[in-house]
């Protein structure tokens, strides 16, 4: 599968700013996403994703600020911008009355292309497992095939760029595997793709860098790595079980403890400064007994978590 490139940044957000009444729903939002990146795109409901999606896309316009994609304004070279990017959308819009095949040869017709672009409909058919579903009308197709063919709608027209918006809400676990690796395959063909999503396992494991936006901010923008080298990334979470109530805490760790509940004690430590064995050593020369251990380090969805309530605090 290969679509066209360019040598420009594939979007450029330069001091976006857009406003309903009094909410701000972004607030300076400066962000460049280079060609070929996987980005990702998260924050609670309202934080503004969908507003900066929706001006990316041309269909909402900025109060301040410009867009580009793949070099292109997206208010005064809207077509050639909308050209170079393909969205897909969160809602699941269709025409119930068109097949899959009429509908992507619709949505064709918009960028001027014509039979000519007949094979390529066929590669996404196949790619996406609808070939046997080309004929059929939309009203009859499955949520997780309805969600496959906005995918092929918005390559259709062989975009630069490609917006999911929560491609696998509402999916069974197939129809996200089958996403995930057509997602990865179009990555890996070298095109950008940018990724929203409320599954943070989504984007832990596919995107390259990561923006985190709460109440209209830019909170977080980094790798994803860098994310999980960050303070909240470097803290580990160990639980132990003693063989008896835990009524007492050294006080030399008394501050990494966050819970004791019983026999159960759960203690915060970060790996950079910390030794587990050390903190364990503590707790036995105490007299308390350990006879179960569990050790967790912080992911990405802790990362997303302790930032998006630091900010919301």
């Amino acid at each position: 599968m290969t679509l066209s490139t360019d040598m420009t940044d594939a979007v450029n957000v330069s001091n976006v700013s857009k406003r309903y009444g009094t909410v701000h729903a972004l607030n300076d939002v400066n962000l460049t996403i280079a060609r070929g990146e996987f980005f990702g795109l998260l924050g609670p409901n309202g934080a503004g994703k969908s507003t900066l999606i929706n001006i990316i896309a041309g269909l909402t316009l900025t109060d301040s600020g410009n867009v580009g994609v793949m070099g292109y304004d997206v208010v005064d070279d809207y077509r050639e911008a909308r050209r170079r990017l393909g969205l897909v959308p969160q809602e699941l819009v269709f025409d119930a009355f068109f097949t899959v095949r009429e509908v992507l040869k619709i949505q064709a017709g918009y960028f001027g292309l014509g039979r000519e672009n007949d094979d390529w409909i066929d590669e996404l058919l196949a790619e996406l497992m609808l070939t046997d579903k080309a004929d059929s009308n939309m009203r009859a197709l499955s949520g997780g095939m309805k969600r496959r063919v906005l995918i092929a709608q918005a390559l259709v027209h062989k975009p630069d760029v490609v917006v999911l918006d929560e491609p696998t809400a509402g999916v069974d676990v197939e129809v996200r595997r089958l996403l995930w690796r057509f997602i990865r395959r179009l990555h890996g063909d070298g095109h950008t793709v940018i990724l929203t999503t409320h599954y943070l396992e989504e984007a832990e494991a596919l995107c390259d860098r990561i923006a985190i936006l709460n109440h209209g901010t830019v909170i977080a923008l980094d790798t994803k790595q860098g994310l999980l080298d960050s303070d909240i990334g470097k803290m580990v979470t160990v639980r132990i079980v003693s063989d008896h109530p835990v009524t007492h805490v050294p006080d030399s760790i008394a501050d990494k403890v966050r819970n004791i509940n019983g026999n159960t004690m759960t203690l915060e430590i970060r790996r950079d400064k910390d030794s587990i064995s050390d903190v364990l050593g503590t707790l036995t020369r105490s007299g308390i007994r350990i006879n179960d251990l569990h050790t967790e380090r912080a992911d990405l969805e802790d990362v997303f978590l302790q930032l998006a309530y630091r900010n919301a605090r």
